[in-house]
């Protein structure tokens, strides 16, 4: 695979945190940007900001990427601008922190439908063309939490064990293609993440909080290297490794610990 230089990179969920620093890392590349997610001023903001540091061309679409049809109405909008995507970062997703049975079937509903089918959909649509052209990169944004079932995130954990699956099971399937797709597994980040999820950290999230541009490096750095997977950070990867010598019964004895000590 080529360099990244005059390509051009789509980033989900790039109005702030992990989002915003694909975007910037991926500048300080060369590439030129589409930036997806729904507020339309933060995304302008960012826009203008990359531009003016990185001096490529940025494109800043505003989309609800929950919405069913809103996949295809993103992939129908670049196709007809002409605009050929040759780096898929799927980072858009949301996490909420609580018992199942309490959590609305509204807001359950929206998890799935942004951090599942949301991602299978934009990947099925772009990969295709990226494919047609033996050249491009798609980066699956994942979770530690992928690996372990977490109570009072249960369908967060799901989705992102979900997303792991996929992406390195793509990573097999093309191979021998001149497209690469690589998974990316942040731990606790320091983004708007907890905020959203309503969940103040426990005294272990914020001993193990990471730099939002850090986690962003890592990724891309895996993706250009072609790797399956990658967890980010040492501490992050120590914990997953120890779970495999960790029964199956105790894993979400830890993992709920760990969402709730000291917090």
């Amino acid at each position: 695979m080529g360099e990244l230089e005059g390509r051009t990179a789509l980033i989900t969920g790039a109005s702030s945190g992990l989002g915003a620093d694909f975007a910037r890392g991926l500048a300080a590349r060369g590439c030129q940007l589409v930036l997806v997610a729904r507020r339309e001023a933060r995304l302008k903001e960012l826009a203008q900001e990359i531009a003016a540091r990185y001096g490529v061309a940025v494109q800043s679409i505003p989309l609800d990427l929950m919405l069913e049809e809103s996949p295809e109405e993103l992939y129908d909008q670049l196709r007809q601008a002409g605009t050929r995507v040759d780096v898929l970062v799927n980072n858009a997703g949301f996490g909420v922190f609580g018992e199942f049975v309490d959590i609305p079937w509204q807001q359950d509903r929206n998890q799935l439908a942004l951090d599942v089918r949301a991602l299978v959909h934009l990947t099925k649509l772009f990969l295709a063309d990226m494919l047609e052209r033996d050249f491009g990169y798609v980066l699956q944004v994942a979770s530690i939490g992928g690996y372990q079932p977490s109570p009072s995130y249960a369908i967060y954990a799901a989705a992102k064990a979900f997303v792991l699956n996929f992406g390195e099971a793509l990573n097999y399937e093309l191979r021998k293609r001149g497209v690469g797709v690589t998974v990316v597994s942040p731990g606790v980040t320091a983004t708007e993440f907890l905020e959203v999820a309503g969940h103040k950290p426990s005294s272990y999230q914020r001993l193990m909080m990471m730099n939002s541009r850090d986690v962003a490096e890592i990724g891309i750095r895996a993706m250009l290297k072609g790797r399956p997977s990658v967890v980010a950070g040492w501490r992050n990867a120590l914990v997953v490794w120890m779970l495999r010598f960790t029964p199956r019964r105790l894993m979400a004895a830890t993992a709920n610990a760990a969402m709730r000590i000291g917090s």
